[in-house]
């Protein structure tokens, strides 16, 4: 029927957009499109007029199957979204592991933690339940709580490295 495009987004890592796609088909069937990308803002619309027109009983029907396949689309979006917040999580930790995982954690510590990362990667791979995902993402983000403050700490040490007290306290 038509055709638009959502120009000016921000460079963004693949799957962070969060675009909202509002469909509305008035009486007299024309269609109303709007995206939006919610972080940045960016909006585009267009409104297109059939030149066919629709009966009433197509435009009943497009507005029933629209609310047939709301949860499932509800559903498949939640699902994509975690299935990016856990690609994060595991790049993240891997790069930590490989930046400070050797100087920060013993072997054990380093195995459970590539343990974690690995079931997190199959089950990211494998389910269509977000809310089980999720709940791995959380079980991760637990198990590396103390390799991070680990990391904060080694980090803020370094920063001070070398200032006296009244340094800190005159920056």
């Amino acid at each position: 029927m038509a055709r638009f495009d959502l120009r000016g987004i921000p460079p963004m890592v693949a799957g962070a957009a969060k675009i909202r796609v509002a469909y509305q088909v008035d009486a007299d069937g024309l269609l109303s499109v709007s995206a939006r990308e919610l972080v940045s803002n960016v909006e585009s619309r267009i409104e297109v007029k059939p030149s066919y027109g629709l009966a009433e009983n197509e435009i009943t029907d497009m507005l029933q199957a629209s609310f047939t396949h709301a949860r499932g689309d509800m559903q498949a979006r939640a699902l994509r979204e975690q299935q990016v917040e856990a690609d994060r999580m595991i790049e993240d930790l891997l790069s930590a592991l490989y930046k400070d995982g050797d100087a920060l954690l013993d072997e054990d510590e380093r195995h459970c933690l590539r343990v974690a990362i690995q079931e997190l990667r199959t089950l990211r791979e494998s389910t269509t339940e977000h809310r089980l995902l999720a709940r791995q993402i959380d079980s991760v983000a637990k198990a590396s709580e103390a390799f991070a403050a680990l990391r904060m700490d080694t980090s803020i040490k370094r920063a001070l490295a070398g200032q006296s007290l009244d340094e800190i306290d005159n920056s």
